[in-house]
């Protein structure tokens, strides 16, 4: 089986945010793929492995609900600030990077806001696995 590599090169999506934002791995890691640090399920802290996606249009993100009630039921997108609790899903649970599963292309984790992360570019390369 291949794995597309997730690290920090990659880029991430919020299906309620309207624009991607890089995964951050930090430098503590100690796994790489051709120079590129990998990711594994732990990486889902707000704000240092997940940054905001710009504007929200969750209704169930309270600020978007806010504004849209004040603008007479038009959705209304405000600052994307992503709440994870849960680590990330991924199939590759085979591979161990750090003490945890790597990330691979079917990796996803939900914010509260009900948005649905997912890989949205992988890293440009893949390993082998057994």
């Amino acid at each position: 089986m291949s794995l597309a590599v997730v690290g920090e090169l990659s880029l991430i999506q919020c299906i309620f945010g309207i624009a991607p934002t890089p995964l951050t791995v930090l430098p503590d890691r100690t796994v790489t793929a051709e120079t590129m640090l990998m990711g594994n399920v732990t990486d889902m802290i707000p704000m240092v492995n997940i940054f905001p996606f710009g504007m929200c249009t969750s209704l169930a993100n309270p600020e978007v609900l806010a504004a849209t009630i004040a603008a007479f039921g038009v959705l209304t997108p405000m600052p994307c600030v992503p709440l994870i609790v849960d680590p990330w899903l991924t199939e590759a649970l085979d591979v161990i990077v750090t003490e945890g599963p790597a990330l691979d292309q079917t990796a996803t984790i939900m914010c509260i806001w009900a948005g649905l992360i997912h890989i949205d570019e992988p890293g440009n390369f893949t390993v082998m696995v057994p």
